[in-house]
Parts: C-alpha cells; structure tokens; sequence
C-alpha cells in the first residue's frame, strides 16, 4: 500500500503551498494514529515521486514537522514519527523507572565510568569540601534502543561502593546503598545541542533539545548527586502539576 492512500493525496480546491498540504496531510494521519509512534516515513525521492513534487518540497514541509517535534530524524535510519515521553516533574524518578512505566525499555551505553577528586564545580554543586572522593558516570541513556538523553553525573563517594556498582538505573544502585535522593533541585533551559551532543544523540548540530542540570539531596540535606543531562526536545513533554495553596 503506497504512502498516499494511507494518509490521502492533495486536494485541488486547496490554495495552500504544497509543502504546506504535505504537513496538513501527516499531522492529520499521526492525529488520527494513522501514522503510530517510530513509523517510518518514505525517504525524500519517493515521496516526491508519489506526490509529483521537488524534493525541497518534501525536504521542507518534513524539516518544519521536525522542527514542531511530530518527526524525527535518525542519523542513517531516515525519518520516523517521534515517539515522545511526558516526563512528570511531580515526582522524583530516574531515567529506567520513567521508560518502565510508560512501557519503553530502558537501556544504557556507557561513555565512560571513573573516580577522582572532586573538580571547584563539583564542589560547589555537591557541597563538597577540596580533594573528596567522587564517582563520574557518563550514559547514552535510550528507550526501545532510540537514544533519547545524553547524561553526565556525579555522585559523592561515600555514597556508592564504587563506580562499577551502577548498572542500568543509578537511583537502584544508591537505593542498595541506602543513599537514594529524597528530594532535588532541576533547573532546566532550552537550547541547540552543539556537534558533541547532536552526535552522541543521532541528532543534527543545533537540533532542538533540553538541558536540565540535577541536585539530589539525601533525608539529611546532603546532597547525593549533580547530573546535567542533554534531552531530545522531540522524544520529551515536560509536565508539571501546579496547585493554588
């Protein structure tokens, strides 16, 4: 079945551009679940052949749906419906624990694991004093194996019994040791993800993201963890619950 008898073909009577009637026509079908999560969409030259149009045409009505975060794109795979995540700021969580319960299966790439001294930033952020012992994990942090957040975090020493300890969820690792967070701080800002960031997460440089920086305290105040994480802005919905007190 062709591309154009599942989500329609261009109406005569429409006065609208043609990239325009090409993003009317996939909103619609991904508003109706026609096009479902992760579905692929036709790569440039077939869609401009099916439609008898240019491919700019076709490159910019699907550059405009990436951009409002309806489509991805996947270095070397294509094009594909975004698969997007509400990431509830009510709660505190980590990474797996969100994916689990929104039935996506969490994975991890390590970058790098390793301990040292806590740098002047470290420091300040953890509260720690010059020369402590810190543990330094860097993560590709994925669903369903769709790389969706790049994640560097620091934890106090004491707090683990050494950095070969994490496994897929750094929060199960601290709760072993009794040194889950209780509480945290987020401060989060919208950016474009430099070439490091874009690369690591299959993105295109200066692709629209998050980046949300992490304190997290333990029952006693101190703090336990400093992550700063690199979020797709097309695979996240931030969702906070506000009340009138």
């Amino acid at each position: 079945m062709s591309f154009s008898s599942s989500i329609g073909r261009f109406r005569e009577d429409n006065p609208a551009p043609l990239y325009v009637q090409l993003q009317q026509l996939i909103r619609e079908a991904i508003k109706r679940n026609v096009l479902a999560q992760d579905d692929a969409i036709p790569a440039e030259r077939d869609l401009a052949e099916e439609y008898a149009v240019s491919r700019i045409t076709v490159r910019k009505a699907l550059g405009g749906l990436v951009e409002e975060g309806l489509l991805t794109r996947r270095r070397g795979a294509g094009t594909f419906v975004a698969a997007r995540v509400e990431k509830s700021f009510s709660k505190l969580s980590s990474f797996s624990e969100d994916m689990i319960a929104r039935g996506r299966r969490p994975s991890s790439t390590w970058i790098s694991r390793s301990t040292g001294t806590v740098t002047p930033e470290e420091a300040l952020s953890l509260g720690l004093s010059p020369g402590t012992p810190v543990y330094r994990f860097q993560r590709l942090r994925c669903a369903d194996d769709v790389p969706m957040a790049l994640e560097y975090s620091t934890i106090a020493g004491d707090c683990l019994a050494s950095d070969e300890a994490v496994d897929v969820s750094l929060y199960e690792a601290l709760g072993r040791s009794g040194n889950r967070p209780v509480r945290a701080l987020q401060r989060l800002r919208a950016m474009h993800f430099p070439a490091e960031q874009a690369r690591a997460l299959s993105v295109d440089t200066g692709h629209a993201g998050l980046f949300i920086e992490r304190r997290g305290y333990l029952a006693d105040g101190r703090t336990v963890e400093f992550t700063q994480s690199y979020y797709r802005g097309d695979a996240y919905d931030l969702v906070a619950e506000l009340n009138d007190i």
